[in-house]
């Protein structure tokens, strides 16, 4: 989730903010409160729950009605295969800070997870209708990928489309949509996608892998092959590469 990686990479970053007296000031309860929220990210980031559970526990104690400590504490109940915590820690971050749609994007991708999709496309859409909202691309790829993972591929379209339309170069998006046309038997339009991607000079082995996917779907091996040498070139060592060989045949050279 990418409020609760923020504040890691915020935490490796700048270190933490000192408890006690040894920097010489007095912290404040919420200051204290941040830094265990920073602390227990970064545990949990390192797989460290236990010591992470310690942090946010201590931070809920410092700042009960901080929207950070219990965003923080629903990603940890998450982790601990704890849903029914997590989901009303996600509930009252939001009752404490109404309107914020990076808790609601988490708490959305949360309740996808947890098969609640209706409940989620409400809080995607609440978090992409927010003008002040930073990442509104990322909110409407998930709500894609979110209508995907249940089938539901064609209202997914639209919303994949929205996010390209807001940032062509979010390569989720791009891949994400290529994908479902490809998978929903347009691979013409798969291409498209991916060739207005590629035209902003922008690369990426799983949309350059996709693209030949769709180049074979559609018989155009000169296509495929001239992607998959792309593809050799810019991304010698990658997965995607080894991939190739299976879709244009054994015995190709590239």
């Amino acid at each position: 989730m990418k409020s609760l990686l923020a504040l890691g990479c915020a935490l490796l970053l700048s270190g933490c903010v000192a408890i006690g007296g040894t920097s010489g000031r007095t912290t404040s309860a919420k200051d204290a409160a941040k830094a265990n929220v920073q602390l227990g990210v970064a545990y949990m980031q390192q797989g460290q729950l236990a010591l992470a559970k310690d942090k946010l526990e201590r931070a809920a104690k410092q700042d009960p009605r901080g929207a950070e400590v219990h965003t923080a504490l629903a990603y940890l109940n998450e982790r601990l295969d704890r849903p029914a915590e997590a989901e009303g820690e996600y509930r009252l971050a939001l009752k404490l800070s109404p309107g914020n749609s990076e808790i609601a994007n988490n708490f959305a991708v949360f309740l996808c997870r947890t098969g609640k999709v209706d409940d989620a496309l409400k809080q995607f859409e609440s978090a992409t209708r927010d003008r002040l909202y930073t990442t509104p691309w990322a909110a409407f790829t998930n709500a894609g990928v979110c209508l995907r993972s249940v089938g539901r591929g064609g209202e997914a379209i639209p919303l994949l489309q929205q996010a390209i339309s807001i940032r062509p170069n979010y390569t989720p998006a791009v891949y994400e949509l290529a994908d479902l046309q490809l998978e929903l038997g347009s691979p013409g339009v798969a291409g498209q996608v991916i060739d207005r991607y590629l035209a902003l000079g922008l690369i990426a082995p799983d949309v350059l892998l996709l693209g030949v996917r769709a180049a074979m779907a559609r018989e155009e091996r000169q296509t495929a092959l001239a992607l998959a040498t792309r593809l050799k070139r810019e991304f010698p060592n990658s997965p995607e590469l080894r991939q190739v060989s299976t879709l244009l045949g054994e015995g190709v050279q590239l």
